[in-house]
Order: C-alpha cells, then structure tokens, then sequence
C-alpha cells in the first residue's frame, strides 16, 4: 500500500514563496490523482490542486490559481507543489492525498484514499 510523506512547509512572510514535496513509497503515482488539501484552525479540508497523473491534466481551486503551481518529479512518486505570493489566507496543515476519484470528484476529499501526515505552512503578514 502506498504511503505519503508531506515535506517543504514552514514560515514565510506574505509574498514569499514555498514549495512543498510529497514522496510515495510502497507504489508510484501512476494511474492515481493526486491532490492537494488543506485545513486551517476550525476549518473544514479543502481542496487545493490534483493532478491526473496519466495524462498530467491539473486542476486548481479558484482561490491558489495563478499563484500555485502543481508538478510531477521525474520519477512517478514525487508532487510538487509550488505556491508563491502567499498570504495569511494560505496559513494551513496541507496534505497529499491519492486514490482514484472520477472526474467530477476530483476536488473532493472523499474521492482520495491515501493520505499524508500533513506539514504545516504558516504565512505571517
């Protein structure tokens, strides 16, 4: 079974720039989506960017696009995430998650079945 590992989070200023890295390790990512959520304090999870890894179609939430760049490794079991010109508003533990969600679903955490412990990304105005 694969397993996740979620890494690159931190403290930044507002306007700086992050990249976050998630590993897998048991399997590769192909033929799975893979996403990134977030969840801040008394938040409910959401949805940050996926990408299909068989064909690379990438999907962003309205609030990150333009901002947050989604990316495969070379090899089939690293994400990136690129985010820059973060703001407070960005301050959350952000998750990796796999599973194979039909299209429709794809921003929808019940649609992904593997997930990652979290890192936390803390953005200070």
């Amino acid at each position: 079974q694969v397993q996740l590992v979620e890494s690159g989070g931190g403290l930044v200023q507002a306007g700086g720039s992050l990249r976050l890295s998630c590993a897998a390790s048991g399997d590769t990512f192909r033929g799975y989506a893979v996403g990134w959520f977030r969840q801040a304090p008394g938040k409910e999870r959401e949805f940050v960017s996926a990408v299909r890894w068989s064909g690379g179609y990438t999907y962003y939430s309205d609030s990150v696009k333009g901002r947050f760049t989604i990316s495969k490794g070379n090899v089939h079991n690293t994400l990136y995430l690129q985010m820059n010109s973060l703001t407070p508003e960005d301050t959350a533990v952000y998750y990796c998650a796999t599973g194979r969600p039909i299209l429709s679903e794809i921003r929808n955490a019940r649609g992904y079945g593997t997930w990652g412990q979290g890192t936390q990304v803390t953005v200070s105005s």
